[in-house]
């Protein structure tokens, strides 16, 4: 397809299934030159990945995946080229994730109330010290004979509306936007094609994100060209990727086929350093 970069994928660090060097190893192969790793409430995979991606000739751009909540709608917003040794982003992204145990907690919780015999130690041992969150339990509900999907675990008990569902804690897009921008970054909000309605959009664009992940496994290609109508309206940037989990939501053929050609993340380069 031509794509070079992929700007949306996930390690062991929040949610996915492959190590750093497992991704940048995987990227090398399927012929990527940039990705962007944008691990939930997390920049712990950035490190090791830069430096092994450096021996393959592989940009990682410093990425992350942050929650915020408007109108009680949840909405995810994709921070690139962050500083990801910021003091104030990293104490941020703490809270997030102490935040994120606790929401788990209660989840197992409700699990319990429900006669399913999870326990928190489980959900713990499968993210590996990594940010825990709903996915985790997902993975435990597989294993434990609780559920025979991923997508049932969420469909049937952990996902919004189901009996086992906890809200996160709400931090509004400004905050989000902000925090991102303080750490030398751009927002971009994430796979806006799920859920986000034209009201919320514009809200968004007010609030201050740079840009919309145009290209997604959810968009359809009506959706990509409604996007990119809209960036192009407002001076937005845009962006793309797999979205990409280590194969867990069946996404591994999705690597290397869906996400940007490489003068697109030049373009969001030169909006940060235009000189």
């Amino acid at each position: 397809m031509g794509y070079q970069a992929d700007l949306h994928t996930h390690t062991t660090k929040s949610d996915g299934a492959l190590s750093p060097v497992e991704l940048v190893e995987k990227a090398n192969g399927a012929g990527l030159k940039i990705i962007s790793i944008t691990d939930h409430d997390s920049v712990n995979a950035l490190e090791e990945a830069i430096a092994v991606g450096k021996t393959h000739d592989i940009e990682v751009i410093p990425g992350t995946e942050l929650s915020a909540t408007y109108k009680g709608m949840e909405i995810h917003i994709l921070g690139y080229f962050v500083d990801h040794h910021n003091p104030t982003l990293l104490e941020a992204l703490s809270m997030f994730r102490e935040a994120r145990l606790k929401r788990v907690m209660r989840i197992v919780d409700k699990l319990n109330r429900m006669n399913i015999p999870v326990t928190i130690e489980s959900v713990l041992e499968t993210a590996h010290g990594a940010s825990v969150g709903r996915p985790h339990v997902a993975n435990v509900l597989v294993t434990g004979g609780h559920v025979s999907s991923y997508q049932q675990a969420f469909n049937k008990y952990i996902g919004e509306g189901r009996p086992a569902f906890e809200k996160k804690v709400e931090v509004s897009p400004e905050e989000t936007v902000k925090l991102i921008a303080d750490a030398g970054g751009l927002s971009f909000l994430a796979h806006p094609g799920r859920s986000i309605d034209e009201a919320t959009l514009i809200h968004l664009i007010k609030a201050g994100i740079d840009g919309i992940e145009v290209i997604h496994p959810s968009h359809t290609p009506q959706l990509v060209e409604h996007y990119r109508g809209i960036v192009n309206e407002y001076c937005l940037l845009e962006s793309g990727g797999s979205d990409f989990h280590g194969g867990m939501k069946g996404d591994d053929q999705l690597f290397g086929q869906i996400g940007l050609p490489v003068e697109k993340v030049d373009i969001m380069r030169h909006r940060l350093f235009p000189g």
